[in-house]
């Protein structure tokens, strides 16, 4: 199981997100991706976090996760891409 990321508890909100991109973006471990992809689509339910999420361009992760080979990535990034979800269509909305 990935470790949570390493953030300063002052850094707050933004901070704590841009851990998880980085996290993402940096681990090569398939284990961790899926992880932390499903803590990003649990954080684009709120809609009081999409600023932050558009601001670190979690929608292009969430649409670039469409094209791995790991199925559990593509379902996670299917469930908060897609522009049939409700909320989802604000968070796409740019």
């Amino acid at each position: 199981m990935a470790q949570k990321p390493k953030v300063d508890p002052h850094v707050g909100r933004l901070g704590y997100l841009q851990a998880l991109v980085t996290e993402f973006q940096e681990t090569e471990s398939q284990d961790a991706k899926e992880q932390v992809l499903a803590n990003l689509a649990n954080f684009a339910y709120d809609p009081s976090n999409y600023q932050y999420l558009r601001q670190l361009q979690v929608v292009d992760l969430f649409l670039d996760s469409l094209s791995e080979e790991n199925e559990t990535l593509v379902e996670f990034a299917i469930a908060r891409a897609s522009p049939k979800c409700s909320d989802c269509k604000s968070l796409l909305a740019l």
